[in-house]
């Protein structure tokens, strides 16, 4: 690459290797569940569902954003800058800001499942059980699109970069 003169910026180019879209219709349909799910732990457990609902969210949220910026931290500072909390449907919570490398994503994901799910174990022997299957379907509702742009760019190159926006993921190669 040739040298940059004082002052300006670098451009990095990729290559676009697989786009997937998301429907409008399914982003919907993922922010109906939650809906779906209080008002089915209301009926079958207790009114007091919808304020351990509202809690473990806010603690899922937490959790996952503390584990998230743990394995950063770990793999190195340069990783950091790139992630920030969003409010995006579907990418709620601790998410990449802009082109982030497959294997740190995946690594992020797969510490942020099993590490939160021994602490939801740990939780459930002193928490009512509405609160232990609210924790649970947050952390399912919030890791399934990620595991859904993992799997869908599960047969690409290895060294790839996955960007994220609002209706598509894009898998690409430096």
């Amino acid at each position: 690459m040739a040298e940059q003169p004082h002052g300006q910026a670098t451009f990095y180019q990729y290559r676009l290797l697989k786009k997937v879209s998301i429907s409008k219709y399914l982003i919907w349909l993922y922010l109906i569940l939650p809906c779906v799910a209080v008002a089915a732990e209301m009926i079958v457990m207790s009114w007091y569902s919808f304020l351990f609902f509202l809690i473990a969210f806010a603690l899922v949220l937490w959790i996952h954003f503390v584990i998230g910026r743990s394995v950063l931290f770990f793999l190195g500072s340069t990783y950091q800058k790139k992630w920030r909390f969003s409010v995006k449907a579907p990418w709620l919570g601790y998410m990449p800001d802009q082109h982030v490398n497959s294997r740190v994503f995946t690594k992020v994901q797969i510490h942020t499942t099993w590490i939160s799910l021994c602490l939801f174990g740990i939780m459930a022997f002193w928490s009512p059980l509405s609160f232990v299957v609210s924790l649970l379907f947050w952390h399912i509702w919030l890791l399934v699109p990620r595991y859904y742009a993992l799997l869908r760019f599960s047969g690409q190159q290895k060294e790839g970069m996955i960007k994220f926006s609002n209706l598509d993921i894009s898998y690409y190669k430096q």
